[in-house]
């Protein structure tokens, strides 16, 4: 991801230096736009499951899941020695026995006062995701001003499911949907249905949340 976010020069170039008029340079144009997609796709999808990682293990209730999670070791520990002991006939004495749930216990205290330090340490690799995702958007801004934008405008009205079409499908509905929806928040595009809200679903659920209505959500210039 960081190798593909880091072709900034590239893009500089071709975007300050460039006549896009003709079809190979809007080819090209797309080309980065795909890979700037890409790469906010990826930064959004792991921004999502490392918030949803940090609600489950550091969220208000996190402290039951903890302690859930610390019987269901106990219970695993156990049965994995009960089953040494019946295939192997290898039997430990009960001191060793309480010698090990002991230390158990000890690593999960450990872990436990620790807890603020790993949310910490979490959130700083979520700031990071939102960054790079940020910095992903914007150069997607950048690209489909001279690739993007320019069709959907001479297509005008047309649908997010046709728009999608005429792309060939090599863009997510909702990286579309995303960069269309900062044309209108500029009033260069009218939406005539208000898609649904996807900004906070998983990418895979908000594409199939967005397919279901592509074909009624239609964008119309006012240029």
């Amino acid at each position: 991801m960081s190798s593909v976010l880091n072709n900034d020069d590239l893009i500089t170039k071709d975007i300050n230096n460039k006549n896009f008029d003709d079809s190979p340079q809007r080819s090209k144009l797309y080309k980065l736009l795909k890979e700037r997609e890409q790469c906010w796709w990826q930064a959004r999808q792991q921004m999502i499951e490392r918030q949803e990682k940090k609600i489950f293990w550091y969220g208000e209730n996190s402290l039951i899941m903890w302690l859930l999670w610390q019987l269901v070791g106990y219970v695993i520990v156990a049965m994995a020695l009960m089953m040494l002991n019946n295939v192997f006939s290898i039997s430990l004495p009960l001191w060793q026995y309480i010698s090990l749930f002991v230390i158990q216990t000890l690593l999960f205290v450990s872990a436990l006062a620790a807890k603020s330090q790993l949310a910490n340490k979490l959130q700083r690799k979520i700031d990071n995701d939102e960054l790079m995702h940020e910095e992903a958007l914007n150069e997607m801004i950048i690209l489909a001003e001279d690739s993007l934008y320019p069709d959907v405008h001479a297509k005008s009205p047309i649908s997010l499911k046709a728009l999608d079409n005429y792309l060939d499908g090599q863009f997510h509905l909702a990286s579309l949907q995303c960069l269309l929806q900062r044309e209108v928040e500029v009033g260069r595009l009218i939406m005539e249905q208000q898609p649904p809200e996807v900004g906070i679903l998983p990418p895979e659920l908000a594409d199939d949340e967005l397919n279901e209505h592509a074909s009624e959500i239609t964008y119309r210039s006012t240029l």
